[in-house]
């Protein structure tokens, strides 16, 4: 009987073993594609810095060089100041407007949370082309600068607060909607006045949400490409300091150093934010009343008309440039026409950059859903093998403290060598496609754990005391579960590859261009309203996927999420 019964025992044996062997195997493959999409590429633009233009290793003589150049050096001033200044106002604008949509009784808050988030449509570009219309030399209301030009620190500025206002709002709307109904009704209770209450209960509640997006403003700040560019004028900074190095001089050494210089506060700033953030503690209890504001007339009103003011700012800054995209000749002949949609007219590769942009940005979303997902299920719900995942944690947190310019930068480093085995991925959709969902793959990672976190654990165990191979629970159990955070991260990878400019920017081919980049090209020549009226094809084409995807999204959820409404 008992060598009758060894068999089967050793059978299971062998089966748990390979399914260990397949688990550990995917791991390991996660790894290695973030090592390679990643550290190689960052490793090899590290090296360039400390080399001359014949390869030799000079240590760092060309850190000193570039410090020793008076304009060069100017940039780092330059960076820090507009970045802060930007920050600050970026942070301040978020907080008004997302303490009125959650701090009062206020009307039409849903459309005032959607206006919020246009900004996320449009490329970095298209704020910079909407201020060159509206203050420029020939814009259509320069007078109110006073005399000052908006081709400067000015412009920059104005424009990101435009970027950057979604991203903030975001992060201190999620922190205030965290709020204990409890604490105010004990300071009413008080007699606190509203001022009173506003820096004892509202502001605590909502510090690390203001801290958080203060560090994620200036690290979008300092590291954007496309509003400085557009509207910078003479007025360099370090991520002009790259393009002008690499693209204008063909000094990639000297590319390589501000490519440095800009990582390093990134980096900072992202550390800080992530020490503040373990810092933080729950601020809603088992027992917790949620918040909802009492009218009141003249707070409500006051808080309508700052969201009001606000809204027209991001509207008029997308309006104009749709309507600039639509003149005929900018500024003397103010008829609508199509003309300026005329892409295959224009220098450059017209229409076709446009359905590079589409479908380099659907297999990012493809591809990159399915690696994030997979990766992010890898390290949250399996067990063993403690290392590598650990490694594959800290590896996807890497891509939101380096900047897409430097990440691009680098890729041409390591993919353009002839040394390298892979370099036939050069100048092909494949590698921007690999360095796009790269550049976005921390905040896609992060929702997949997010979401993974609020499975139960029980769900793997009960299918490893049942036999059930891990790839099975996987695909019939949280796959399915998942779903609406697997649409969001294919959502997210597909907007942000139509919109990104800095990270592609170098590495494209002429065949490859995409529709960001034939802004820039075309902005570049002197063709704005053309440039404009891409731009606007991206924001309505964002706009008609993130719709179609609610859309079509809608009875899927409701089937796969049933079990929630039970």
């Amino acid at each position: 009987m008992t060598d009758l019964a060894l068999p089967p025992h050793h059978v299971v044996r062998q089966e748990v073993s390979r399914d260990e062997w397949i688990m550990r195997t995917a791991t390991m493959a996660v790894g290695v594609l973030l090592i390679f999409a990643l550290v190689l590429p960052l490793y090899a633009m590290l090296s360039k810095s400390v080399e001359d233009k014949a390869g030799q290793f000079i240590g760092l003589a060309n850190y000193i060089a570039y410090f020793k150049t008076p304009a060069l050096a100017q940039s780092v001033v330059n960076s820090f100041f507009v970045s802060i200044v930007s920050t600050v106002i970026t942070v301040v604008l978020a907080f008004g407007y997302a303490f009125a949509l959650t701090r009062s009784a206020m009307p039409f808050k849903e459309l005032f949370k959607v206006i919020a988030l246009f900004p996320l449509l449009a490329p970095s570009l298209l704020p910079g082309i909407s201020l060159v219309y509206l203050f420029g030399n020939q814009g259509l209301i320069k007078g109110v600068l006073m005399g000052n030009t908006i081709y400067g620190p000015i412009g920059i500025i104005i424009g990101e607060v435009f970027f950057c206002f979604p991203h903030a709002f975001l992060i201190i709307l999620t922190a205030m909607s965290l709020a204990d109904a409890r604490l105010y009704e004990a300071a009413e209770a008080l007699r606190a006045s509203r001022l009173r209450i506003f820096f004892t209960v509202t502001l605590p509640g909502a510090k690390y949400g203001l801290i958080s997006a203060f560090f994620v403003v200036f690290t979008l700040v300092i590291t954007d490409f496309g509003v400085p560019k557009v509207i910078g004028g003479q007025y360099n900074v370090l991520a002009t300091d790259i393009y002008k190095q690499v693209i204008g001089q063909q000094n990639f050494q000297m590319g390589s150093v501000v490519s440095v210089i800009l990582l390093l506060p990134a980096i900072i700033a992202f550390a800080a934010d992530r020490i503040i953030q373990r810092r933080q503690v729950a601020l809603l209890s088992a027992r917790a009343v949620p918040y909802e504001a009492k009218p009141s007339l003249g707070r409500d009103s006051a808080m309508l008309a700052f969201c009001v003011v606000v809204a027209v700012m991001i509207l008029g800054m997308l309006g104009m440039a749709a309507f600039a995209s639509y003149v005929t000749f900018w500024p003397y002949n103010l008829k609508p026409s199509w003309k300026n949609y005329d892409f295959d007219a224009k220098d450059g590769i017209g229409w076709a950059a446009y359905w590079n942009s589409l479908i380099m940005s659907a297999w990012t979303a493809v591809i990159g859903t399915i690696i994030v997902f997979v990766g992010a299920y890898l390290v949250e719900k399996t067990r063993g093998f403690r290392l590598c995942r650990t490694l594959i944690q800290m590896l996807a947190m890497l891509p939101m403290a380096v900047p897409g310019l430097v990440l691009g930068l680098s890729y041409i480093f390591f993919f353009n060598n002839p040394a390298n085995p892979f370099n036939f991925l050069y100048q092909t959709m494949a590698i921007l496609v690999i360095c796009t969902i790269a550049h976005f793959y921390t905040v896609a990672h992060l929702t997949a754990v997010t979401a993974l976190k609020q499975m139960d654990a029980e769900f793997e165990s009960v299918s490893a005391s049942l036999k059930v191979p891990p790839w099975k629970t996987f695909w019939r159990v949280t796959a399915p579960v998942c779903l609406p955070a697997i649409l969001d991260i294919s959502i997210y990878l597909f907007v942000n590859a139509m919109t990104t400019v800095s990270a592609v920017v170098f590495i494209y081919y002429v065949n490859t261009t995409l529709a960001s980049i034939q802004v820039l090209n075309m902005d570049d020549a002197g063709d704005v309203a053309p440039a404009a009226a891409m731009a606007m094809m991206i924001v309505y084409t964002s706009a008609a996927v993130r719709v179609l995807h609610w859309l079509a999204t809608r009875g899927l959820s409701r089937r796969t999420q049933a079990w929630r409404r039970r």
